[in-house]
């Protein structure tokens, strides 16, 4: 079975920089692949060329079996996009604005208002539907965004940081939303900061620095090829940290990390409890007092710290700031036409994929 999206060596420039450096991936119809990376990595950009709202330099993309760079009205017409920062009209209300999306997807009047209805429905915004989308606070705007994004019911979905700044219950909500529509069928890219969305939503996870795919496999894969476990450590008299990460680095399995200003230091290592119950001892036989200290599984941090040497961002921007994640693939228009793809231009001068999606 042919994968339902495919990138093959997309290269994209803006200047000097290299956003994209010959990204290859695929997904298979009906799965998740969530893509992670830093800021500037190239994961919006990537996602731009996808939904065409950028041409790349080189390289050959297909979506739904369409190809992207030949036919990005018919692949427009097959997806559904929620890019980083929720694409709502302020001064429509939430029902106002998904029945407009509806009709310019050319749905008759009477079935966009069902439509809109059942989604506000789904996405527990019922209550609010004859609300001003300014009024909604930023969870209930993003669900909205989403909401908009599922109006004709797309085969492909590509969700851009999807829940950053949500709160923990809102997160989850939309974590239940994204799983219903994979079982139902739909294939989805899902770009994020979190290893624990990534964990729960992705069947398999591809990470993304300065423009190329650096890793790729599952959340467990991905946390075994780093170092599968952690010892972490707070001192309790700040001189003596030095003296800790001596005592622990006959355990290390690399180099530690130290906070020094929380007094945390963080030592990849193997072993599991016993290393713990040694590393405890090691620490009391020196005359270390510690407030706290624990074993845990790699976090998001971990593996970028480790594969990429940085720590990761909780918002994208892509390469120069180029790629700002703001356009929604939603619009469909008549023929193909294979310059609609945005070539030569600005990421942020293509805020829709067609005139009429513009806001």
């Amino acid at each position: 079975m042919a994968p339902a999206i495919q990138a093959e060596n997309l290269v994209k420039t803006f200047g000097d920089v290299r956003a994209l450096d010959g990204v290859s991936l695929d997904v298979p119809e009906g799965t998740v692949l969530g893509l992670l990376g830093p800021n500037g990595a190239g994961k919006t950009t990537t996602v731009r060329v996808l939904t065409t709202l950028l041409r790349p330099d080189s390289g050959r993309a297909v979506v739904a079996g369409v190809d992207v760079l030949k036919h990005p009205n018919r692949v427009r017409s097959l997806i559904g996009l929620s890019g980083q920062y929720a694409a709502v009209d302020e001064y429509l209300t939430g029902f106002e604005n998904l029945t407009m999306v509806g009709e310019l997807y050319q749905m008759r009047t009477r079935d966009a208002k069902a439509r809109a209805l059942e989604l506000l429905e789904w996405f527990n915004l019922t209550e609010a539907k004859d609300r001003t989308a300014k009024t909604y606070s930023g969870g209930m705007r993003r669900r909205l965004d989403l909401a908009a994004a599922l109006v004709v019911r797309p085969p492909v979905m590509f969700l851009d940081e999807p829940t950053t700044g949500l709160d923990p219950r809102n997160r989850l909500a939309l974590w239940e939303v994204i799983e219903t529509l994979v079982e139902q069928g739909t294939t989805l890219l899902l770009t994020t900061q979190y290893l624990e969305e990534a964990d729960r939503l992705a069947h398999d996870i591809a990470v993304v620095d300065h423009g190329r795919v650096i890793a790729r496999g599952t959340a467990d894969q991905l946390k075994a090829q780093i170092g599968g476990e952690r010892i972490e450590v707070v001192v309790h008299d700040p001189g003596l940290v030095t003296d800790a990460v001596a005592a622990l680095s006959g355990y290390a399995l690399g180099e530690p990390a130290v906070e020094k200003n929380t007094r945390r230091i963080t030592v990849p290592v193997s072993g599991g409890a016993r290393v713990l119950a040694d590393a405890i001892r090691e620490l009391d036989g020196r005359g270390i007092e510690i407030d706290d200290i624990g074993l845990r599984r790699p976090t998001l941090d971990d593996v970028f710290l480790t594969l990429t040497g940085h720590v990761a961002e909780a918002v994208e921007e892509d390469n120069g700031g180029a790629s700002k994640g703001r356009g929604r693939g939603r619009g469909k228009t008549g023929g193909d036409d294979a310059d609609g793809a945005g070539d030569g231009q600005e990421p942020d001068q293509q805020q829709a994929v067609t005139a009429g999606t513009e806001r």
